[in-house]
Order: C-alpha cells, then sequence, then structure tokens
C-alpha cells in the first residue's frame, strides 16, 4: 500500500464578495455600487419608521418592490432606480472616480478609495 495524497487546496483572497463572486472588475464594480445604494436607502427606511407598505406608497413603488430592496435582491435594480430611490428618500448620490491599476498599464494608479465608487449622503 502506498500513502495517499490529499490534494493541495489552493485559497485565494478577493478584496470583497463582490469580486469573488463577479465574473469582470466592472461587474463587481457594479455590485458594489448598488449595495451600498440598497444599503443606504433601506437603512433610511428604518430611520423613517417606514413599515415597507408606507414605504411602497410614499416612494410610487409597489411592497415585494420595497422588500426585495430590504432583502437585498441586487439583481433587480439599477443604479438608476436606486439613485432615484435615495433622492426620494433623502439622499444625495456622490461619485468619485478613481484610477485604477490595468493588468496592462505599467504606469503606477492611485490608490482605491476604501469607501468605493460611491456613497450617499443625507440632505
Amino acid at each position: 500500500m502506498g500513502t495517499e495524497r490529499t490534494p493541495e487546496l489552493r485559497t485565494t483572497e478577493f478584496a470583497s464578495v463582490f469580486d469573488a463572486i463577479a465574473d469582470t472588475p466592472a461587474e463587481a464594480e457594479n455590485l458594489k455600487v448598488r449595495s451600498r445604494l440598497m444599503v443606504a436607502i433601506s437603512e433610511r427606511i428604518d430611520e423613517f419608521g417606514w413599515s415597507q407598505r408606507v414605504a411602497a406608497g410614499n416612494l410610487g413603488v409597489t411592497q415585494p418592490r420595497i422588500s426585495d430592496l430590504k432583502n437585498g435582491k441586487l439583481s433587480r435594480f439599477s443604479i438608476d432606480v436606486l439613485v432615484n430611490l435615495a433622492t426620494q428618500v433623502g439622499l444625495t448620490v456622490q461619485v468619485k472616480v478613481v484610477k485604477t491599476e490595468l493588468a496592462d498599464d505599467p504606469t503606477p494608479a492611485s490608490s482605491a478609495d476604501a469607501d468605493g465608487a460611491a456613497s450617499c449622503v443625507r440632505r
């Protein structure tokens, strides 16, 4: 009998879960922006003390749509829709564009913002 070899496991580290699940860096950025917007809108709804039904009425959407928002169903919301909802709950969206290092680009890039590409600010 020979000794059995256990296959070597390799691990890969990612900056965020979105970097791990997205097929491209662009898709990961889109997921990050939508996620941040959804969290900010959801927190604002909570601050107002609105039920999902009240939030739906105040925002001109259906209650199931608010449920999708509260449950983080990213695929059901575009950035455009989320920006519109954010403004309706008194948030201003600010966009920060920064250079990132490309695999083919030998020039050094500026460091990425830890807060990401978009943030929401209360008005």
